[in-house]
């Protein structure tokens, strides 16, 4: 025999003899009821007399409360007995199957998502301003207008400006041009006659080696001439003697008056007349070339001189496109709210100065700010649902920010803004607007009621009712609507799970599972 069966023997026996007990006490008590009731008839019939009433009203009174105690009693063993037998009855579930779509619901401020500011491109007096700060204005519509007699003016002026600017440039050119056709003249002389002049001086110099080694050709001749009459001196009378004194004199003549050592002498002197020629000429083009460089623009000054000119060219282009385009007035460029308004009619702003703030209503989102319980929920691309002082509105989830700020309590969060796809002119700028985010949708999951789900340390479960006893079973969870939780892991589907989980269940409790309908 199992212990099952052995706790319901006991419990069979212990009622049994309880329901024994008290089927004795209720007999003991009719046998006695009976014979008081005998003994009672018994002395009636002796004394045949009428009984007092306050006397038969007492005796039925503790007849009565005899009765209700014995009643009290056998209830209370009765209940002692059932209590001691019955488990605690728990209401279970089942898991379905459901369409879960999971929302973020917050509230976030409508912003603009296009804002331009217009500035005073042009240093004219302004005629007129048509807006007012808060206005709303159509695309095209005219902001404000300049005085059309200093638009004129300035127009003119402007062009006046250019045109000097061009005939500077060009004249610049021209001068610069001169000094590089004499810069290209100098140089290409100058290497010419260095080249003319090295020729010259190489030339001078062969001629001058020519002379020298025809010199010292007579020399050595005359000094041959000289050792031989020597040799013949023992014989002044001889022919021989008197020959070499012939040419002895002949040598020296010829030492002194050579033909060739004349001509190379002449063509060196010529040469060398040349050179200096040269050399004269270097030093012109040297100057020239000097006075072209001091002049002319390099290759920094060129580009320094474009650039300048194209600036000018450009601001006054610019400036020109400026009054061109300011001569119907400053229009919208979209359809939105002026949100900040400078201009003074009657003034001349200075180039660059704020004139009106025009914020677009037609891209239009509304900022949010997401803790991190939630920022794991949102992405760009989700749809959203925007309700803006009662009109309803489809949005994108279009930006989410790559850093926390802290809000007024203290609190990370990251902003992201929800892109309006379809505004229209009944938005508002700078109200607040209630935003549901679809942060996911999962089509036919197991679901179960989210306030069945427990969480412990161990993560969530839910709680299961096995053989009569209660028992945890754990779970993964996925999306969660406000009324249900997808169910990843864990269970399945038509399984039940206790529903009701706020009456202090604990695990291993024995317990009589009631499913609901």
């Amino acid at each position: 025999m199992n212990q099952e069966e052995l706790n319901t023997t006991e419990n069979t026996t212990e009622v049994s003899a309880q329901e024994t007990t008290v089927t004795e006490i209720t007999e003991e008590k009719g046998k006695k009821k009976k014979k008081e009731k005998k003994a009672k008839e018994k002395k009636e019939k002796v004394k045949k007399e009428p009984m007092d009433k306050a006397k038969k009203k007492k005796i039925i009174k503790r007849s009565i409360l005899g009765g209700v105690a014995v009643l009290i009693v056998f209830f209370m063993v009765s209940n002692s007995i059932a209590a001691s037998n019955m488990s605690m009855m728990v209401y279970t579930t089942a898991v379905t199957k459901e369409d879960v779509e999971q929302v973020l619901s917050t509230s976030g401020i409508v912003k603009t998502q296009e804002s331009k500011t217009y500035f005073a491109d042009i240093a004219v007096e302004v005629g007129t301003i048509d807006v007012a700060l808060g206005d709303s204005v159509k695309k095209d519509d005219v902001l404000f207008s300049y005085d059309a007699d200093a638009l004129a003016e300035e127009k003119k002026l402007v062009e006046l400006k250019l045109q000097s600017s061009e005939g500077g440039y060009e004249s610049s050119l021209y001068k610069d041009n001169q000094y590089i056709s004499d810069l290209g003249e100098a140089n290409i002389n100058l290497e010419v006659l260095e080249q003319q002049i090295s020729d010259c001086e190489n030339y001078v110099k062969e001629l001058e080696q020519k002379i020298q080694d025809k010199k010292d050709a007579l020399a050595y001749e005359g000094a041959l001439l000289q050792i031989s009459l020597v040799d013949w001196s023992d014989q002044p009378n001889s022919e021989e003697y008197e020959n070499l004194q012939k040419l002895i004199q002949l040598n020296a003549y010829e030492q002194q008056h050579n033909s060739e050592i004349e001509a190379w002498q002449k063509e060196v002197t010529e040469y060398q007349e040349k050179i200096a020629a040269y050399k004269e000429y270097k030093a012109e083009m040297k100057s020239q070339k000097s006075t072209a460089e001091g002049a002319s623009m390099n290759s920094g000054s060129k580009s320094q001189l474009e650039a300048n000119t194209e600036i000018e060219k450009i601001n006054a282009t610019g400036t020109l496109s400026a009054i061109e385009a300011a001569e119907g007035g400053v229009k919208a460029d979209f359809n939105g709210v002026v949100t900040a308004l400078s201009v003074v009619e009657g003034s001349t702003p200075v180039t660059g100065t704020s004139m009106i703030t025009l914020e677009s209503t037609e891209k239009v989102k509304v900022e949010i700010s997401v803790s991190k319980y939630d920022l794991e929920k949102i992405a760009v691309g989700q749809k959203a649902t925007v309700t803006i002082a009662g009109n309803t509105y489809e949005g994108t989830v279009s930006k989410i920010n790559g850093m926390a700020t802290t809000n007024a309590s203290g609190t990370a969060v990251v902003g992201a803004d929800i892109q309006i796809d379809n505004p229209d002119e009944n938005i508002f700028l700078g109200v607040e607007a209630k935003v549901a985010i679809d942060t996911a949708k999962v089509e036919q999951a197991l679901v179960v009621p989210i306030e069945v789900i427990n969480s412990d340390k161990d993560g969530d479960f839910v709680y299961v009712v096995e053989n009569g006893v209660l028992a945890k079973k754990r779970i993964v969870t996925g999306i969660s609507s406000d009324d249900y939780c997808e169910i990843k892991e864990g269970l399945t589907e038509g399984e039940q799970i206790v529903a009701d989980v706020t009456t202090g269940l604990e695990e291993g409790m024995e317990v009589t599972a009631i499913p609901q309908e």
